[in-house]
């Protein structure tokens, strides 16, 4: 062994576990993203068709928000927007519902995730009309 050389090995090989961990990171991190985006989508999908029926007026107990709320709420999210008039009309109407779903990503902190979602809705075929 030459002298300075000592100890080079163990500097590469903390640099390679360094790089290895911080890709495991990455790669966790962006699984997370992932999964918070799908979990959004599926919240806002759903939250958009409830709060559609529900702006005709006696389809629903409560209000079309409150509707997309309560169905956000149990797929994990929360509405970040919703257009959803009520409409006592018998015309088509399309709401848009937007959702967000909080997580923790390493290095970045508390992210939120959205998504939207819009939703068609005709009260004469409701009627069977």
């Amino acid at each position: 062994m030459r002298v300075g050389e000592a100890g080079g090995a163990t500097v590469a090989l903390v640099a390679v576990a360094a790089l290895l961990a911080t890709l495991g990171i990455a790669t966790a991190s962006l699984g997370a993203a992932y999964a918070a985006r799908a979990q959004a989508q599926t919240a806002s999908d759903a939250a958009a068709l409830a709060a559609a029926v529900a702006t005709y007026p006696g389809a629903s107990g409560s209000s079309p928000h409150e509707q997309a709320a309560a169905v956000a709420n149990a797929n994990g999210a929360v509405v970040v927007r919703c257009g959803c008039a009520i409409d006592p009309s018998l015309s088509i109407r399309v709401v848009e519902v937007v959702t967000a779903v909080g997580i923790e990503v390493p290095i970045f902190g508390h992210l939120r995730v959205k998504a939207a979602s819009r939703a068609e809705f005709n009260p004469r075929v409701w009627l069977g009309r």
